[in-house]
């Protein structure tokens, strides 16, 4: 019996499931990235609009 065939094709079957794992990592880690970005932006537009009382609009950490 030969399981070369079997072998092969249990590691393309590894490999695509890394690729894939890491591609999904890639774009959600892309996406919160770009939110922060996007909230940070929102927050700094808020801050230059408000009077200059300097008084948060929000809770800060």
């Amino acid at each position: 019996m030969n399981y070369l065939g079997y072998v092969v094709a249990a590691y393309a079957v590894f490999v695509a499931v890394l690729a894939i794992d890491a591609i999904g990592s890639h774009l959600r880690l892309r996406r919160a990235r770009q939110d922060a970005r996007q909230r940070q932006q929102r927050q700094q537009a808020r801050r230059s609009a408000s009077p200059g009382n300097g008084v948060p609009l929000e809770l800060e950490r």
